[in-house]
């Protein structure tokens, strides 16, 4: 009955051998696939796993016969090749809302979507220690459960905590239960943010997701339905520097030619370039004013500049007199 099991089982253990231990560098032999089934105690001959590997081929498993650098078999085509497997380490490496711990597990699973010899590589690529990562390990079932009120069309309700200079949690309106209707998630500046309409303060808001505590989904519908699909999320982002809150109004600013890839990467390749001269153009978009809005311009030191509205320029010199005052 054992020896029965085992040969229902054989043609699992050859799969799952060519999987971690081949590729077109690396042939599996049919002697080491000989001597990989008599490690689990199956006995097998050379006809029967020829069988076996015809069978996972109609399946549909791309099994490639070589003699070179020996004659073997390794699986060619897979669902993630190793430069794609190469861009996902590279995004949850890069995320600074994954924590440490975290990214060092998801980086360990996406390793074995390949050969132990293209794991090795993509380990190599691997320098989460010192990167600035994010605290709340709960992030990820914060995500998935916002997604559960989403798909539900229910409310959520959630704490909201920012960090003390004792680097400890203190919860907002002394920890006060914030009941919304979310609508999306963003990503932006290397953070995962909700979108949501709060009825008691009739407006749309963003929250960072990892600083939301102990989320539930409620068993009230959502509302503010009709506000929040109306909002286009790409023009959501670009408009919110960084998602800092402010009041929404167009503004028309002038940059040296340089910077249009700064200012496509910024507002996108549809935002129309006005020439005022031969080494200047502007633009005309529409964002939240507030201080991080002053800080991007001031990262470009004197080759931006706000035009209009007065109140915005003023609001910029009052920003800058600010800053100056401290030094």
């Amino acid at each position: 009955m054992a020896r029965t099991s085992g040969q229902k089982l054989k043609i699992l253990h050859i799969l799952s051998l060519l999987q971690r231990e081949s590729d077109p560098d690396h042939p599996v032999t049919m002697a080491r696939i000989t001597e990989h089934l008599a490690s689990v105690g199956i006995s097998s001959e050379r006809k029967s796993i020829y069988g076996d590997i015809e069978a996972l081929r109609s399946f549909g498993v791309d099994i490639v016969s070589t003699r070179v650098p020996v004659s073997g078999y390794f699986i060619g085509e897979r669902d993630f090749q190793l430069p794609e497997l190469k861009l996902l380490v590279d995004s949850v490496q890069s995320s600074k809302f994954i924590t440490q711990k975290k990214s060092l597990e998801l980086i360990g699973k996406i390793e074995k979507l390949t050969s132990r010899w293209g794991g090795a590589s993509l380990h190599r690529q691997v320098y989460v220690k010192n990167r600035i990562k994010a605290m709340n390990e709960s992030i990820y079932y914060n995500v998935d459960t916002i997604h559960t009120g989403i798909s539900s069309d229910r409310k959520i309700s959630f704490q909201y905590f920012e960090y003390s200079v004792q680097k400890e949690r203190v919860f907002r309106h002394n920890g006060k239960w914030y009941i919304v209707s979310p609508f999306a998630l963003i990503w932006d500046d290397e953070n995962y943010y909700m979108i949501a309409h709060e009825e008691e303060a009739h407006a749309v808001k963003h929250f960072r997701v990892d600083k939301m505590y102990s989320i539930t989904v409620t068993d009230e519908p959502r509302g503010g339905l009709d506000i929040l699909a109306g909002l286009d999320m790409s023009t959501y982002s670009k408009r919110h520097f960084g998602m800092f809150t402010g009041t929404a109004e167009p503004v028309k600013l002038e940059f040296e030619n340089g910077l249009a890839g700064a200012v496509i990467d910024r507002f996108g390749r549809d935002i129309p370039f006005v020439p005022t001269d031969d080494s200047h153009f502007s633009i005309t978009v529409e964002v939240a004013v507030s201080p991080q809005f002053f800080g991007w311009v001031c990262g470009f030191g004197g080759r931006v500049r706000i035009l209009a509205p007065g109140s915005v320029v003023r609001k910029m010199k009052e920003h800058i007199d600010e800053i100056s005052a401290k030094y």
